[in-house]
């Protein structure tokens, strides 16, 4: 495997930084272009990466702005719109740096579910889709007097902070992925009122317009998973008519790729992967005909 740093300047001038996994495996095989979730950043994924590109298989991210490595307050966005832009900022990186290779877009939680809405906004050639505990919806009600808060503050203050006060223990069922967690100096439990508003707004209207997503789609989430909501998803799937998969992975938390079992979870990515490329390669065998 080799691993490769690299930066770009966003249309606000805020530096992101980002990061690959290429294998050493000569092939054509999808790479993997993922999108990190709320207060985490894109490093907490080497392990993920080195599982897949043993399979032959090449990893790209960035730490979105305002987390990890990359400039910006911590936990806001000034605009949907420039979420978005990170992530035309991602594939075209990717395109750069693996030429010709299809790509799967893949986000998990605040990252699942601006990939979802990005899809259904942009409509993006791509080989496949992965949404990883997506927040379509939240597993709670956030308090009444937070939100309302920050809708009246960001009329005058979008950058209003506030603590997502997330429950470390939710993300994994594993105590030693819960203290790394705990320990990361890169990680934040800061949310924006705008950050929180335009996702909210974004992952809704995601879900309104899940009935003509038309790529392939990978869907799944822990069935105790108490930040994101696991009917949302079952939901959005429900939603759309062909090649979009549902998987409920039992008893797992937030982050089903830390969890126990978590080489179940890896094995059923891939398979998923190796089930696209053969109905692709099928398709394309009906068309010669």
């Amino acid at each position: 495997m080799q691993h490769e740093e690299f930066n770009w300047k966003s249309s606000d001038n805020i530096t992101h930084f980002g990061q690959l996994w290429k294998s050493d495996s000569d092939n054509n095989l999808p790479v993997i272009c993922l999108v990190h979730g709320m207060g985490e950043h894109s490093s907490r994924y080497n392990e993920f990466a080195k599982y897949f590109t043993e399979k032959g298989i090449s990893v790209i991210s960035y730490d979105q702005r305002g987390h990890g490595k990359s400039e910006g307050k911590r936990g806001h966005t000034p605009s949907l719109e420039l979420l978005l832009e990170s992530i035309d900022k991602l594939l075209e990186k990717a395109k750069e740096k693996f030429p010709n290779k299809p790509l799967i877009l893949y986000g998990h939680s605040m990252g699942g579910g601006i990939v979802l809405h990005y899809v259904l906004k942009n409509k993006p050639q791509l080989f496949g889709v992965i949404a990883s505990s997506p927040w379509l919806k939240l597993a709670f009600e956030p308090p009444a007097i937070k939100v309302e808060l920050g809708k009246i503050v960001n009329n005058f203050f979008p950058s209003f902070s506030q603590s997502t006060e997330l429950d470390h223990t939710a993300i994994s069922r594993d105590p030693d992925v819960v203290e790394q967690y705990m320990n990361d100096s890169l990680v934040h439990d800061t949310i924006s009122s705008n950050m929180f508003l335009s996702v909210k707004e974004a992952t809704q209207w995601a879900l309104d317009h899940a009935a003509v997503f038309s790529l392939p789609l990978l869907v799944f989430h822990g069935s105790e998973d108490t930040i994101t909501s696991h009917q949302a998803s079952e939901d959005f799937v429900a939603k759309i008519e062909k090649n979009a998969t549902f998987k409920l992975w039992e008893g797992y938390y937030h982050e089903c790729h830390n969890d126990k079992g978590k080489t179940d979870v890896l094995n059923y990515i891939n398979a998923w992967i190796e089930q696209q490329i053969e109905i692709k390669a099928h398709k394309e065998q009906e068309e010669d005909l």
